[in-house]
């Protein structure tokens, strides 16, 4: 399935192996990792388009199906469960329903998901005119060609999912490597700093960002330091913290945003990670602060500009100005339905 701006294989739970390395192993030979164009297997050669979701029905209460997130590495052999994905959250809720773990309702089904990843829970509502899901409709995400049916998402305490609390060194600035960042874990654990400050303006491309090497190497040297003020341990072999640049909006939108993932540059952003960068700029001090446009009043339309487009974040704001929840609008589709084998093992 699609979902958002991301690619992945969606299987229930009770189809792979119960034990975490035999299902590794099974999921590398699936995508075709360890190598760089993956031709041996349904990946696509891009983390983006190397991801597995992992749904089974839920036995915790109010709640309708669990969701585990997998990141399948390209060129390494490495699954990792270090983080979530808002992307290929969007098209857990119309699988569980074409799956029979959540049963439709006519015109749309909300469907609450728990995610395994970082212990939280996210709303995700799904058109299902005549108690079928639909993939068809009008709703249009930048990063994705044509439209299809709205999956809007709603996450509610999300703060300090992977890190333990929303700024884990409890500062909004600290420096590292002698640049000024934002160190945050609003659903997905991002380091923000100003692209200014790296010797960019922030609107290169991303292919031209990813051939600089010195940049490349002044931020994995952050990135790992990153990792262990942020309660993410040696992160050498892990797919988070996020690395964002930041500079002033080109769009009209809240911010403008290059997005390290953590070795290639993003072509869009991640939903989480559009979360909290919109966090970060509600942080007064903080790098994104100070260059974010931002309007009052206690919900916010936050537009996180990328390079392809933007992403738009609705946050509700308490008195205080902390964010409550975090809203996102999403798509999804489904590609196809069938058979993949690795080895002697089929799903």
């Amino acid at each position: 399935m699609r979902g958002g701006t991301s690619k992945g294989g969606y299987f229930l739970a009770g189809d792979l192996p119960a034990d975490a390395a035999q299902r590794d192993a099974f999921l590398l030979r699936v995508m075709g990792s360890p190598d760089k164009r993956q031709i041996d297997g349904m990946g696509g050669a891009d983390p983006l388009t190397s991801k597995v979701a992992v749904v089974k029905k839920s036995s915790r209460p109010g709640i309708d199906v669990d969701y585990l997130f997998l990141q399948v590495f390209v060129d390494q052999a490495i699954v990792s469960d270090a983080q979530n994905c808002g992307n290929i959250l969007a098209g857990v809720g119309p699988f569980a329903i074409e799956r029979n773990l959540v049963t439709p309702v006519d015109g749309s089904t909300d469907v609450r998901i728990y995610m395994e990843n970082t212990g939280q829970t996210a709303v995700a509502t799904v058109a299902t005119p005549g108690c079928r899901v639909t993939y068809t409709g009008d709703a249009r995400i930048d990063g994705v060609p044509g439209t299809a049916a709205a999956v809007p998402i709603l996450f509610e305490d999300t703060a300090g999912s992977s890190c333990g609390a929303l700024l884990p060194t409890g500062n909004s600035v600290d420096e590292i490597e002698g640049i000024e960042v934002t160190m945050i874990d609003n659903g997905m654990p991002c380091v923000v700093m100003r692209a200014a400050d790296l010797g960019i303006t922030g609107r290169e491309a991303p292919a031209s960002l990813e051939a600089d090497e010195t940049l490349r190497a002044t931020l994995e040297a952050i990135r790992l330091k990153a990792g262990r003020l942020m309660n993410l341990g040696d992160v050498s072999e892990k797919s988070v913290p996020k690395m964002t640049m930041v500079s002033p909006p080109q769009q009209g939108g809240t911010i403008s945003t290059r997005t390290f993932i953590p070795h290639r540059c993003h072509a869009a952003i991640g939903v989480l990670g559009a979360v909290s960068v919109a966090t970060a700029c509600l942080l007064p001090g903080g790098p994104a602060a100070e260059i974010a446009e931002i309007g009052g009043g206690k919900e916010k339309t936050m537009p996180i500009e990328h390079p392809t487009g933007e992403m738009t974040v609705v946050a509700t704001t308490d008195d205080q100005g902390h964010v409550q929840r975090a809203a996102i609008l999403r798509t999804a589709r489904k590609l196809f339905d069938g058979v993949v084998f690795a080895i002697d093992s089929r799903v």
